[in-house]
């Protein structure tokens, strides 16, 4: 039966659209990159190819995503949000709790459907290649979820250089191809390998004038952050400046460029350290850090050039539209302390026996761990406030381009708001594939919660979301609620202060000024749409200890020691967590 229904929808589909009239669709991911990191978005950094999309498309001056890698694909994927689509949040961040409640498998669901399903039983060739972290199993592995070809990296992040795990919770850093686990070559780089292989996988189909969708997930600029030793140079001296200086640059970058409004008042953050107390040395070091950092998007759009230039090669580029974004703001993690020592503690030893270093010389290169650290985060997301993990701005608002369309607004801007759940509506209106509208296949499925940009894009409306439509966000106890102009959000301790604030985002997208108690009824209006946003999505409350990294490493020893684990195994696991893993240390 399944077949048959099968062979009928190719049948309608290719009877409703004339062989290669639809377009190609090229989906990129940037992992952790920040709100002013591209050229078109304020930064200093060489993203010539990106900047070029740009100036033939559109950017979103506001589009929003979750603040975490796996919640963001999995709404990528599904157009659904993450509490219904299986991942509210990370299979590592999960509780006691949260395990076994609906919507917190943190994989993604079956009663989801996936864009590349959709496309595929539409008529399109589908590839994916790089980060997927939605599940290992078989059964959930981007090959058993509507991607013909696909390249995987399924867990939360990996070395660049070499197959091998990036923190000590896994054993190994897990790969596969088709479906089936896979070896990475010798002369492994992540960006390069991904184009490569989205390339090989476009390729194998020229001859049938199919089109075709391939989604390309960069581990750039994820942990460990490294980038080939000519793109570190180019930014060497660069960075001298500063965390402080950077941010105000990258501010001043993103209003010429017109993604940010004159005025916006600049928030501080608690995490960023004053420069000038830094000694030379640590200086240098951190302005090298930074220097790779810029060098790993450098290198990454180097190869979304080469994509770009097989397209024209082939005669595709001009009826394919790319689709670029950011999966949440920058990371601000320093599980390593900075300068010339490994670490304290277990991560001294891990770092050690996985052949890992952070000499100066070499940093960035195979076998270095480099981060850049809330300071240089900061700076990132300028000009916003926080960063990823944390419903501030910084951490959820990150660029978007999408080009190749006949917008009206070619090389403009929108800043009306849009979310990461407006990315599968918006691919199947271009691609002229019907919304299922809650049914798949005969079996009801999750209805999108998403709307179409489309619209945005040929400019028949100013905006996709009415003025009184709420759109609720948690992740981890962060949350926030947005509403026309305004938005509330709360972030937890001990960064945090986790109480709930009011900003407009129009006036104050720096979120400066906290309106709740100027503006009392609308705060207290936006705050039952979010207890009922809690409610018709179950959002489980995380307990007032919640600590993210603690279940990251309690995670780590489960998968590293199957069965019961020794109460002395666990208090060692807490100590480490105090004085090992730093996740926000200074120093």
């Amino acid at each position: 039966m399944r077949g048959s229904w099968f062979l009928l929808s190719t049948i309608v589909c290719w009877s409703s659209f004339a062989l290669g009239s639809r377009p190609n669709i090229v989906l990129l991911l940037a992992d952790d990159l920040g709100f002013s990191d591209l050229g078109s978005y304020g930064s200093e950094v060489h993203t010539p190819n990106l900047d070029e999309l740009a100036s033939q498309g559109v950017r979103f001056s506001n589009y929003h995503t979750a603040a975490s890698c796996a919640p963001t694909r999995a709404m990528l994927m599904s157009g659904v949000d993450s509490h219904r689509a299986g991942v509210a949040n990370m299979p590592e961040s999960l509780t006691s709790d949260m395990r076994g409640k609906p919507g917190y498998a943190g994989t993604l669901s079956k009663n989801v459907v996936t864009v590349a399903t959709l496309l595929f039983e539409a008529g399109y060739h589908t590839y994916m290649t790089g980060k997927w972290h939605l599940g290992k199993s078989p059964d959930l592995l981007p090959s058993s979820r509507g991607f013909e070809r696909a390249l995987t990296m399924a867990d939360t992040g990996a070395d660049n250089w070499e197959q091998k795990p990036y923190i000590p919770i896994y054993t190994r850093a897990n790969w596969f191809e088709d479906g089936i686990e896979t070896t990475l070559p010798e002369d492994f780089y992540s960006s390069e390998y991904f184009i490569d292989k989205t390339i090989e996988y476009i390729g194998s189909n020229l001859d049938d004038q199919k089109p075709f969708f391939s989604y390309v997930a960069f581990q750039a600029v994820h942990i460990p952050v490294q980038a080939p030793r000519e793109y570190t140079e180019k930014y060497l001296g660069q960075y001298d400046i500063g965390w402080n200086q950077l941010r105000q640059e990258r501010y001043q970058g993103a209003i010429k460029s017109g993604v940010v409004g004159d005025g916006v008042e600049l928030a501080e953050m608690p995490t960023t350290l004053d420069w000038g107390s830094l000694s030379d040395d640590e200086k240098r070091y951190r302005s090298k850090a930074m220097a790779v950092y810029a060098g790993m998007i450098d290198a990454m759009d180097v190869q979304i050039g080469r994509l770009i230039d097989y397209l024209k090669l082939t005669d595709q580029f001009d009826n394919t539209i790319f689709i670029f974004i950011s999966d949440n703001g920058a990371e601000p993690s320093n599980p390593i302390q900075s300068g010339s020592s490994l670490g304290d503690g277990f991560f001294k030893y891990w770092m050690s026996s996985n052949n890992y270093n952070t000499e100066y010389e070499t940093l960035g290169e195979k076998g270095s761990y480099s981060v850049i650290g809330p300071s240089f985060a900061s700076a990132a997301a300028s000009p916003f406030a926080w960063y990823k993990f944390f419903a501030g701005e910084g951490g959820m608002r990150v660029p978007m381009i999408i080009s190749g369309t006949d917008s009206p607004l070619k090389s403009g801007v929108t800043d009306a708001f849009s979310f990461v759940t407006d990315i599968v509506p918006t691919i199947l209106q271009l691609a002229e594939v019907d919304d299922p509208q809650g049914r798949f296949r005969g079996e009801t499925v999750e209805r999108f919660t998403g709307h179409s940009l489309v619209p945005l894009l040929n400019q028949t409306a100013l905006s996709v979301y009415r003025e009184d439509e709420p759109i609720g966000y948690e992740l981890g106890g962060n949350a926030a609620l947005f509403k026309g102009k305004y938005k509330i959000l709360k972030n937890r301790g001990p960064i945090g202060d986790g109480a709930w604030h009011l900003y407009n985002l129009t006036d104050d997208p720096g979120e400066t000024e906290d309106l709740k108690t100027d503006e009392s009824e609308k705060f207290e209006a936006m705050m039952a749409d979010y207890r009922q946003y809690v409610d018709d999505f179950n959002v489980v409350p995380v307990p007032d200890d919640y600590d993210q990294r603690r279940q990251v490493l309690f995670y780590g020893i489960k998968n590293r020691m199957p069965g019961i684990v020794p109460i002395l195994m666990v208090f060692s696991a807490l100590i480490i967590s105090v004085i090992g893993y730093r996740r926000f240390s200074a120093r």
